[in-house]
């Protein structure tokens, strides 16, 4: 028998939905965002459909390090932990702690 789809016409408003925000919104965005549109659907529906049409979004993949062959410079350090100046704008010094590395 030829029945039509019942979840074609939802598949059809997320995937116009998918296209707009360029394959960004999970289920879970996407239930929100039919409820600001007025269309009322249990989030597991939206689930459903999303994965039976292929819907869901593209994940962010972490970015592995990249080798780029270079030795990494190291400087001295110049202050071995005198920070007291005699001077104003003679010890400038930074916190690079924040910066991820392989090491951690």
């Amino acid at each position: 028998m030829n029945r039509p789809e019942k979840d074609a016409p939802l598949a059809a408003l997320l995937r116009k939905q998918q296209e707009h925000c360029f394959q960004t919104y999970g289920y879970r965005r996407m239930h929100l965002w039919l409820e600001r549109q007025g269309i009322h659907h249990n989030p597991k529906t939206v689930l459903r459909v999303m994965e039976k049409y292929g819907l869901l979004s593209e994940i962010r993949r972490e970015r592995k390090w990249k080798n780029l062959g270079q030795q990494v410079h190291k400087y001295q350090n110049l202050l071995n932990r005198e920070f007291h100046a005699d001077r104003p704008n003679s010890k400038w010094v930074t916190d690079i702690s924040y910066i991820q590395t392989k090491q951690g």
